[in-house]
């Protein structure tokens, strides 16, 4: 291992925290609808517990409402259970085949809530991301006490890891910003 692939695998893992958390901030509901909001609802299927997305198809039908058509007509009923069964505060209606589940609006003490809790996600991220720091700086060391790279080289390898760092970390504050915006603009 050297030096190069230490910067390569901290890159890699430090993008995979960063779409772990976008996808942690997608299913923080704002007043706006959004089909992976559902991504988490479990619907008992013959006997087996599976994600609504492989027993119906889930969509937008306009900004505040979600549509999902279950695959099977007899679906439909334990769809809409477990919908409304989740803790996300929805109320599904069923229209023939079709659920409609419209988003409620937000009271202001909600959004204070959820601003509260995406900001308890950003900084879970940013916790990876120097998590993943401190992994890549003793690698960088157990490089030097073995040998294969110089203390110079370590010295310049702790500050490029160090600025990507501040960029993810800067990466992670401004969705958080992005998320509390669209939070408070619904």
């Amino acid at each position: 291992m050297t030096i190069a692939d230490v910067k390569t695998n901290l890159q890699a893992r430090m993008d995979q925290s960063i779409v772990a958390f976008k996808n942690n901030l997608s299913k923080i509901r704002t007043g706006r609808a959004n089909p992976g909001l559902l991504d988490t609802v479990q619907v008992d299927y013959y006997g087996s517990m599976v994600p609504i997305s492989q027993v119906a198809n889930v969509s937008l039908i306009d900004s505040r409402t979600i549509g999902v058509q279950p695959w099977e007509k007899n679906m439909a009923a334990k769809v809409e259970k477990a919908i409304r069964d989740s803790h996300l505060g929805l109320n599904p209606a069923s229209m023939g085949d079709l659920i409609r589940v419209p988003m409620p609006a937000m009271s202001e003490e909600r959004r204070k809530e959820l601003t509260k809790l995406a900001r308890t996600e950003g900084e879970s991220a940013k916790i990876i991301v120097r998590n993943v720091r401190r992994d890549a700086n003793e690698a960088i060391k157990k490089l030097v006490k073995d040998k294969l790279a110089s203390e110079d080289d370590q010295k310049r390898a702790e500050a490029d890891v160090q600025k990507l760092t501040d960029r993810y970390i800067a990466e992670v504050d401004q969705l958080v910003v992005a998320k509390e915006a669209d939070i408070m603009a619904v």
